[in-house]
């Protein structure tokens, strides 16, 4: 899936909530967890990362690759300024600048608040 990254940078953000939405129906039905548990508990348990962090951390990795890579014409694809925000296209690399959803920051949150605790 790291591979294909920039592909799903491409997906409407639907599809994504979609995808999120089976990854946090298999953490529930794995922890055995009741309907009242909320999902970035869930997830800060399991120590898993939501899809959109996964996909965002996993672009990173793939444009660092890439703009180390010894091809020139890698390096100048992965090497160019994003179109301005309100543009119709979209470029794999946006991904990078877009904020992130609602469940990943909260998750965000419940994982510092525990680094806080345990340090």
């Amino acid at each position: 899936m790291t591979y294909a990254t920039p592909v799903f940078a491409h997906a409407r953000p639907d599809i994504v909530y979609d995808l999120q939405i089976v990854q946090n129906k298999f953490c529930r039905r794995a922890a055995g967890a009741p309907w009242y548990v909320k999902n970035s508990i869930l997830h800060r348990d399991f120590e898993l990362p939501t899809i959109y962090k996964f996909m965002k951390d996993a672009s990173e990795r793939f444009f660092d690759v890439a703009s180390n890579h010894p091809n020139p014409l890698l390096v100048e694809v992965v090497t160019y300024e994003p179109p301005p925000p309100n543009h119709f296209s979209r470029r794999p690399r946006n991904v990078l600048t877009d904020p992130p959803d609602d469940l990943t920051v909260e998750v965000e949150k419940l994982l510092e608040l525990n680094k806080m605790v345990t340090d």
